[in-house]
């Protein structure tokens, strides 16, 4: 690319996606006007997808440390202790504009960077999750985009042999004109074989090892950075194109590397590509760097030094190696066949220097890139909240057995099983409980050890767009509500902020709301940030996403045997509730499904007493007291017990009062319940009443119907086509 001769450098830099005052900066810092490599470089670096400007200032509420936690936010992925010297390194992303504008390779791609992100710093990936939302299902592109997609993260995941074990799905109108793919990886390393990415002083190797350097993705940062348009589909060759065998050998390669004991530093390529790794290795280790474009590895002729540094081509890594070690470096790379050069060395000048057929193309203080990287404190007004809605005046469904099969049926609660079947989720033999099988949160073993892994991602947008506070509270305890329904301790979230654009107060309002929440939830459930994202500009002509603040969390079971699901009902199972009930239905798919509306306050969280309450839960399931639970939330009770019913094949008949107020009951919303199914039910009901918690009988498992007293009598085949053939049908 070339500044056309028409237009100034302070008209390339708008395009370049900087705003005026920003450009007078790099003016100022540089004392004279910048070339194009130059330019180039502080756009993607100064972008909202790598600098986090407007975000920044909030993302400091976020609690970052605890008791298990070795590396918080900062770096490549998030760091924590699982005992016996082993580490869970985890990350969470976004690849939602690629992923709009070019479905199967957006997908595939932000799969292969959040599985670099993890095993740069020495874990290898052992599960993947994924967070997808899209428009809704009547839009003309929706259906394509779910098939791309799908087939992305399927054609990535499974080629390069890491199972996909958990994840959400949803769809709304909201999301028509910008889908949202959030992937997240989850690996396992030495806890004393942690790899970081600052360098550690001048005069060191810089090494290029994986794929060539081709022009896909360039600006890739760049648009992610920006709102969509009409123009939005002449972004594509933005895009990037992922290559999973190739992943698949460097991952080999990288870890073989580490374990010889050469690696001084290392950071995967990924948005902004050779520019923000570069940059990064130097500016964090506070030395300098010079960089010879003419020994990258190139796979298309005649690339300008602007286009190596802003490629974000695809399985690409940086290292520096200690002094002599080169060689060992080489010998692994020729073993993996991957592509490999030396293409500079660190140094004493705190500069970054690019030299192109001989000739200095860039040469910038690395200090500005950070040090003066936009922070703004952007203007922001208080959301506009919804009423609490009373549930005696939300009216009762007209007819039962329609209602329950609507909710059961719709496309947010129908079964995914088109969808996760795609997915590998067995691959290297460690996955004890996936998106098949019935379980509140993926669990993968701890490879030859007692312990697992329990993995999740959750956000209920519809929460958040009424009441974004109450919303990123129910965010974290949701993800720490599955974690512990299945018997795990809750360790540490990732983190995916997809909003608008930040530049508009409501916006913002949104941002800062949903993190005072989270964070409020996190400090109270003991559930720390380590790592995350933030996606910002998630709107097409003006018309913003539904606020998601998507939260990964893992847990950890130090003796996987004690864990839960809720596929193991048997008949003559008694249905106990733990939690009470006040029938909250605003913003519950009840009230958007059945009566078509999406109004009323979400039901608020009470941290104390969801600490309480899963405290007790997880207590139970570890001593063996209770082996089939799940925890309710969308749809509330009626739609635990179905799910219940239907992963157990075993009829339910649930308790109900009288039809004028049983869907507040059956259908209300509230936080911090769990549906347990035992044989022993006086004991559960004692041990909560003990715990100072409430508890009720409210229902039996038995016969080959899902029912209610005197409400509705569904035959359970019959309850199965209508959670099942929503999503084959709609796929054709």
């Amino acid at each position: 690319m070339t500044a056309s001769p028409a237009k100034t450098m302070a008209e390339t830099a708008v395009e370049f996606g900087l705003k005026p005052d920003e450009y007078a900066v790099i003016l100022k810092r540089l004392n004279r006007e910048p070339n194009l490599v130059e330019l180039g470089v502080f756009s993607v670096m100064w972008s909202e997808h790598c600098s986090y400007k407007s975000s920044r200032k909030h993302l400091g509420k976020f609690p970052t440390t605890g008791p298990r936690v070795i590396c918080g936010p900062g770096e490549n992925a998030g760091v924590i202790d699982i005992d016996d010297g082993q580490a869970c390194i985890f990350k969470m992303e976004s690849h939602n504009h690629p992923s709009y504008i070019e479905p199967y390779q957006g997908a595939a791609t932000g799969v292969g960077g959040i599985m670099r992100d993890v095993f740069t710093m020495g874990a290898r990936p052992v599960a993947l999750l994924n967070a997808l939302r899209f428009g809704d299902p009547s839009h003309p592109k929706t259906k394509r985009l779910v098939s791309g997609v799908v087939a992305g993260i399927a054609g990535y995941g499974n080629c390069v042999g890491v199972p996909t074990v958990a994840g959400e799905t949803n769809f709304h109108r909201g999301y028509d004109g910008n889908i949202l793919v959030n992937a997240m990886c989850v690996g396992l390393a030495d806890a004393d074989k942690i790899f970081y990415s600052a360098a550690p002083g001048a005069g060191l190797a810089v090494v290029y090892f994986g794929s060539k350097t081709g022009r896909d993705g360039i600006h890739g940062a760049t648009m992610a950075s920006a709102e969509f348009d009409e123009d939005s589909d002449e972004k594509r060759p933005t895009v990037q194109v992922g290559d999973p065998f190739a992943e698949k050998l460097l991952i080999e390669a990288t870890l073989e590397l580490m374990k010889t004991g050469a690696v001084a530093a290392i950071q995967d390529m990924g948005a902004a590509g050779l520019t923000s790794s570069s940059v990064e290795m130097a500016g964090k280790g506070e030395v300098g760097i010079e960089l010879d474009l003419d020994m990258v590895p190139q796979r298309e002729e005649g690339m300008t030094a602007y286009e190596m540094m802003l490629s974000e081509s695809q399985e690409r890594m940086l290292a520096i190696l200690k002094p002599g070690r080169e060689h060992e470096g080489h010998a692994i790379f020729e073993k993996w066949g991957l592509d490999a050069a030396v293409i500079g060395w660190t140094t004493d000048t705190g500069h970054i220097v690019l030299k192109h057929k001989g000739e200095v193309v860039c040469d910038i203080p690395l200090a500005p890139l950070s040090e003066d990287a936009p922070l703004y404190d952007r203007p922001w007004t208080e959301p506009v909240l919804h009423p609490r809605l009373d549930p005696g005046q939300v009216p009762a469904p007209t007819d039962w057995e329609a209602a329950v099969l609507t909710v059961i049926g719709c496309p947010d609660m129908a079964s995914k099983r088109w969808l996760w079947e795609q997915y590998d989720r067995h691959v290297m033999a460690d996955t004890l409980e996936d998106s098949a099988t019935g379980a509140d949160a993926g669990i993968v073993r701890v490879h030859g050890t007692r312990k697992a892994l329990a993995v999740t991602s959750d956000c209920t947008p519809r929460y958040v767009l009424n009441d974004p506070y109450e919303g990123g509270k129910q965010a974290v305890a949701e993800a720490w509500r599955n974690l512990t329904a299945v018997g795990a301790e809750p360790i540490a979230i990732t983190d995916n902020l997809n909003f608008g654009n930040p530049e508009r107060p409501e916006i913002m309002g949104q941002i800062v709301r949903a993190i005072d929440g989270m964070a409020e939830a996190c400090r109270a459930l003991d559930f720390p940030v380590v790592s995350g994202n933030v996606s910002l500009y998630n709107e097409t002509n003006g018309a913003a996403i539904p606020p998601t603040p998507t939260v990964g969390g893992v847990g950890l079971l130090t003796e996987y045997s004690r864990r839960a699901d809720f596929a193991g009902m048997k008949a003559g199972d008694t249905l106990v509730l733990i939690g009470s009930n006040a029938g909250e239905l605003g913003a519950s798919i009840y009230l958007r499904e059945v009566l078509g509306r999406e109004d009323g306050a979400p039901p608020p969280v009470d941290l104390a007493l969801e600490r309480a309450t899963g405290d007790f839960v997880r207590g139970l399931i570890q001593s063996g007291q209770a082996k089939v639970v799940h925890d309710l939330s969308d749809g509330g009770l009626i739609v635990a017990a179905a799910d219940m019913a239907l992963a157990s094949n075993v009829g339910v008949t649930l308790d109900a009062t009288s039809p004028g107020n049983a869907h507040p009951f059956l259908f209300g919303e509230d936080q911090a319940r769990y549906l347990i199914a035992t044989d022993a039910p006086e004991t559960l009901l004692q041990a909560a009443a003990d715990a100072g918690l409430h508890a009720s009988v409210v229902g039996r498992a038995g016969g080959d119907a899902f029912a209610s007293t005197d409400l509705f009598s569904i035959p359970l085949a019959k309850l199965r086509a209508a959670h099942e053939d929503w999503m084959p049908g709609y796929m054709g």
